[in-house]
C-alpha cells in the first residue's frame, strides 16, 4: 500500500452514486409497497451498503483500513430509475472515495439480486463519485501576489562543510511539491548576529515566509528560537504545537522540539529543527494548510 505515514488526520468526506433501472413500473411499485418476495429492498440494500463501506479495505488491495465515522444511504425514485447516494465521513490520513463508491456498488448489486426474480431486465448504471472534501483538495491555497520565501540553514557543521545539508533540502523539496518554487536559500554559521541581520533584511524586503532550519536543539549555541522571538511582533503558539503533536505520534523525541513561529510586519518566520526527520515532519504537519495565515496578514 502507499505510505501515508507522513500525512495527518483531517475530516474527509465523499458522496458516490449509482442508478438501478427497472424495466417496468410494476417493479418500482413492488419496491415501494414492500411486496418484493426477497424482502424490503431499500432496507436490505442499505444494510449491505453499510457492510461494504466498512469492509472496503478487505477487498480492494491498495485501500487502507480506516475508521468510518459516518455513513448515510439515500434513495430517490425518478420514473423507472432508483438513484442511490452514499455519503461517508472519516477523520483520517486518507480519503473515503473508494469506500463510498464500493458502498454504492454493493447497494446496487443487492437491489439487482433482490429484483431479478420479478424483473429480468434490471440494469445498473453510472456508478461514480459525486464529490469529495478534505485532504489537500480541501485546502484553498491563498498566496499574496509576488509571494517570496527564504530557507536559511543555521548550522556551523554545514557552513564548515563537516556535514551535508539534508534538513534544508527536505524543506525546499516540500515547498516545491506545494508549488513554492525558487525560495532564497543559503547557509549561516551559528552566530546570533548573522541570523538576526539576515532576518532583519528579509523583513525589510517584505519576504512573506522565512524558514530557519537548525539551532533549535537544547543547549544550541545562539539558538534560533530566541532570535525569532526577539525579532517578531507576536508568536503563534499553535504552529509549533501542531508540528510537535505530529512528530510526537512518530517519535517521543519530538517532545524536545523548541520550534517557534512568529510574525513581524507581514513576514512569517519559522524556526524548525535541524535534523532531517524533524524538519521533514514539521513541514508535513504544517503545509500547505499554514498558508491560510496569509488571508489574515494581507
Amino acid at each position: 500500500m502507499v505510505d501515508i505515514t507522513h500525512k495527518h488526520n483531517s475530516l474527509r468526506t465523499a458522496i458516490a452514486t449509482a442508478v438501478v433501472k427497472a424495466s417496468k413500473q410494476e417493479t418500482i411499485q413492488a419496491i415501494v409497497e414492500k411486496k418484493v418476495p426477497k424482502g424490503d429492498v431499500f432496507e436490505m440494500a442499505k444494510t449491505a451498503g453499510l457492510f461494504a463501506v466498512k469492509r472496503t479495505s478487505d477487498l480492494i488491495p491498495d485501500c487502507h483500513p480506516l475508521p468510518v465515522e459516518y455513513t448515510a444511504v439515500r434513495y430517490r425514485i425518478e420514473g423507472l430509475e432508483i438513484h442511490i447516494e452514499i455519503e461517508v465521513h472519516t477523520v483520517y490520513k486518507t480519503g473515503v472515495e473508494v469506500e463510498a463508491m464500493h458502498g454504492a456498488s454493493v447497494v446496487a448489486l443487492t437491489m439487482y439480486d433482490m429484483l431479478k426474480p420479478i424483473d429480468k431486465q434490471i440494469e445498473i448504471q453510472n456508478i461514480r463519485l459525486l464529490e469529495k472534501t478534505g485532504g489537500k483538495s480541501g485546502i484553498k491555497l491563498f498566496l499574496p501576489e509576488n509571494f517570496t520565501s527564504a530557507v536559511i540553514v543555521y548550522s556551523d557543521a554545514v557552513k564548515e562543510s563537516r556535514k551535508q545539508d539534508t534538513a534544508g533540502q527536505a524543506v525546499l523539496a516540500k515547498l516545491q511539491t506545494i508549488g513554492i518554487g525558487n525560495p532564497a536559500y543559503y547557509v549561516l554559521g551559528q552566530e546570533s548576529r548573522h541570523l538576526y541581520d539576515a532576518l532583519q533584511e528579509h523583513i525589510a524586503q517584505g519576504t512573506k515566509l522565512v524558514i530557519v532550519v537548525g539551532g533549535t536543539g537544547i543547549g544550541a549555541k545562539d539558538n534560533s528560537p530566541e532570535i525569532v522571538k526577539q525579532l517578531t511582533d507576536f508568536e503563534i503558539p499553535g504552529i509549533p504545537e501542531a508540528a510537535r503533536s505530529f512528530g510526537q505520534e512518530r517519535t517521543p523525541l519530538a517532545m524536545l522540539s523548541r520550534s517557534v513561529a512568529g510574525v513581524k510586519n507581514k513576514t512569517l518566520i519559522l524556526a524548525l529543527p535541524g535534523s532531517t526527520t524533524g524538519a521533514r515532519e514539521s513541514m508535513d504537519a504544517l503545509f500547505p494548510s499554514l498558508f491560510h495565515i496569509f488571508t489574515s496578514l494581507n
